[in-house]
């Protein structure tokens, strides 16, 4: 069964400032949680297009939205193509759109997902299995610099040029298969004391395959602008956050699309003729409750930020 704990439900939902007869699109629909909660304070002239690229959350969500089905539009894809998907479906503008970029408990938890450095299962990762490469195919076809620089840079981990030497050093005898194997190759290049004191060693290692893989912060960084160019005037557009290079991303695009200028600060007027798109509504970014993060320990890294379309003033 699809499991997902909806973080940050609630203060997502109230958000967007929901208008009853609106349209409203969840780019990473996963379960339905969030999805269940907005159609609850839609109309019947309302409307909610959930896209997703995994198969099962697609089933599960269908299954868990059934009650509001006459309001609800699934669309298998990748949020990425949201100009596709809303195009195909005679729609150009919407009045929020919400993004939860966490994996799912489900994706975690189901171990043949190999998405988990807990459970032994073949290196996967795959957000979308219609997708060729799989985790396994990174991690043995790319060149130590190449692992090096993806563990160092989406995973932010110190120790990525040994942990990239380690699995070549290990592949010369065999390919690697399996989330365990790599998990311990990877404690194997991480020194014992760090090991006795950090989190788990193969954490950022494996957030780095994952985000590879399924090019999580190019989708992020290309889309933000489309989304926020696709609401209607007093639109929303909520993301969630769960690690500091997403976060970075979603911060400085909302600061661009309110104070787009690129003239000098010395100039005394603006001459660059860039025009804002709105205001970031959340200043800082909005934390998980006391009372969440003890039913969801998950949910302890996840920061909610907001931005509002306005081209009036």
């Amino acid at each position: 069964m699809f499991k997902h704990y909806s973080v940050l439900l609630h203060e997502t939902v109230d958000g967007l400032n929901i208008k009853p007869d609106g349209i409203y699109v969840d780019g990473t629909l996963g379960g339905g949680g969030h999805a269940s909660l907005v159609c609850s304070r839609l109309s019947d002239q309302g409307r909610l297009i959930g896209i997703d690229q995994d198969k099962d959350a697609i089933q599960a969500a269908s299954e868990r939205l059934k009650e509001y089905e006459k309001k609800v539009t699934i669309v298998r894809s990748n949020y990425a193509d949201i100009d596709q998907v809303l195009g195909n479906l005679g729609i150009e503008k919407v009045d929020g759109i919400y993004l939860d970029l966490g994996v799912s408990s489900y994706q975690l938890d189901t171990a043949e997902r190999g998405f988990s450095y807990r459970n032994d299962a073949p290196l996967d990762m795959r957000m979308d299995d219609r997708n060729p490469q799989t985790a396994a195919d990174i991690v043995n076809e790319y060149s130590e610099s190449e692992l090096f620089h993806m563990i160092k840079n989406y995973g932010e981990d110190r120790f990525a040029q040994n942990i990239a030497k380690h699995i070549c050093q290990y592949r010369q005898n065999k390919r690697i298969e399996t989330t365990l194997e790599l998990s311990e190759i990877i404690s194997g290049a991480i020194p014992a004391r760090i090991r006795a004191t950090g989190g788990h060693p193969a954490k950022r290692t494996f957030q780095a395959i994952r985000i590879e893989l399924n090019h999580e912060l190019d989708v992020l960084e290309n889309t933000l602008d489309t989304m926020i160019d696709h609401l209607n005037e007093g639109g929303r557009l909520c993301v969630i956050t769960f690690h500091s290079l997403e976060d970075r991303i979603v911060k400085n695009k909302f600061r661009t699309a309110e104070k787009p200028c690129v003239c000098p600060p010395e100039f005394p007027v603006c001459v660059c003729g860039r025009k804002s798109k709105g205001i970031v509504i959340s200043r800082k970014p909005i934390l998980p409750s006391e009372e969440e993060l003890a039913e969801n320990s998950r949910s302890k890294s996840a920061k909610l930020r907001i931005f509002e379309k306005r081209t009036e003033v």
